[in-house]
């Protein structure tokens, strides 16, 4: 038998790839029990949560009732300090990891809203702005049921283009990048089996058109910023729905090397 593998960090070629493009897909998948357990635990929040869109689901790793009225699931968190996830995050932003949110967006069949282009840094109180995306796919996901679409190296300026509001119900963010920034000819999707994740950068352009088939899109997406940066409860992000006063971070690996990031905030003990 051969060893069992215990470093899953980004190879070179992978490395280069998010660092050039903006998004790259390892060669990780998560074990059959694993992502059993996690579609067994949205099965159970989205039934337990009828008024919550599916879309929406922010703080599935957090137990108790946040500002959204969404009660999480352990089994969330439990996966956000697998080590083989913070591995490959670490390739990206570094050894010091703050897991700060997550978020499962999970378009149901048939009526599953569009998410417009966007750039997450837009929406979040992080300074230095940094942060890797991981995004799990708890269903296959396919461009028929609204596969994630990005423009590679998008990223590569550090800059965050203006957007502007659209409330429409039809939208599963309020936040619209504006045209003159992007052509979306240019996309490429995330195509992915369940199981599978892709890393993403915090500046990237992206977005997902509706799910109009007959299949669910879930994703898990966990997100992680370096401890290098702060998060900052204090910067209040105007016309964004979330509630970042009260979110809670934890430090998964290695030392807050910012120093100043509060653990105690919005923690159960």
């Amino acid at each position: 038998m051969g060893k069992k593998r215990t470093n899953w960090h980004l190879t070179e070629v992978e490395k280069k790839r998010y660092l050039q493009e903006g998004l790259v897909i390892p060669k990780f998948k998560l074990p059959a029990p694993t992502l059993q357990a996690l579609r067994e635990a949205l099965n159970q929040i989205i039934q337990e949560n009828p008024d919550l869109r599916g879309e929406r689901l922010i703080g599935a790793h957090i137990e108790k009732p946040n500002s959204s009225g969404l009660k999480g699931d352990k089994i969330f968190l439990d996966v956000a300090h697998d080590e083989r996830i913070l591995d490959l995050v670490e390739s990206a932003i570094g050894p010091d990891i703050i897991l700060w949110s997550t978020h499962i967006f999970c378009k149901p069949a048939g009526d599953g809203r569009e998410v417009p282009w966007h750039q997450d840094g837009h929406f979040w109180p992080i300074r230095p702005l940094a942060t890797c995306s991981v995004w799990i796919a708890l269903d296959e996901v396919t461009m028929e049921n609204g596969a994630m679409g990005y423009i590679p190296g998008s990223h590569t300026d550090r800059k965050l283009y203006s957007h502007h509001t659209d409330s429409s119900k039809d939208l599963a963010l309020n936040q619209v990048l504006d045209g003159d920034f992007y052509d979306p000819e240019d996309a490429e999707y995330n195509i992915l089996k369940a199981g599978q994740l892709s890393l993403h950068d915090v500046y990237l352009i992206h977005g997902s058109p509706p799910n109009r088939s007959d299949k669910r899109r879930a994703g898990l997406v966990l997100r992680y910023m370096p401890a290098t940066s702060l998060f900052d409860r204090n910067i209040v992000q105007e016309k964004i729905v979330v509630d970042f006063s009260s979110m809670p971070i934890w430090l998964v690996r290695g030392k807050d090397r910012h120093g100043q990031n509060d653990f105690s905030v919005g923690r159960i003990s």
